[in-house]
């Protein structure tokens, strides 16, 4: 399944929530995700939502499927 063209700061938090990630936490220029060891820099909340070529990015650092992602 592919993944929508843009997401929202607010929805992608939600999603690695519920994929038990732990954030966002503070961490100089932009904040991460948490999860065991494992650190992924997300965007900061101000501007457009985020491009599915950058969420992309972030998923594949993070592990996740695009089928575990869209049905989170």
């Amino acid at each position: 399944m592919a993944l929508p063209k843009q997401t929202p700061h607010r929805e992608m938090v939600r999603k690695f929530k519920v994929l038990g990630w732990t954030g966002p936490v503070s961490g100089g220029r932009h904040a991460f995700m948490k999860r065991g060891t494992l650190k992924v820099h997300i965007p900061n909340p101000h501007g457009p939502d985020i491009h599915v070529s950058l969420l992309g990015e972030i998923l594949r650092q993070a592990g996740i499927s695009h089928d575990d992602w869209n049905t989170a």
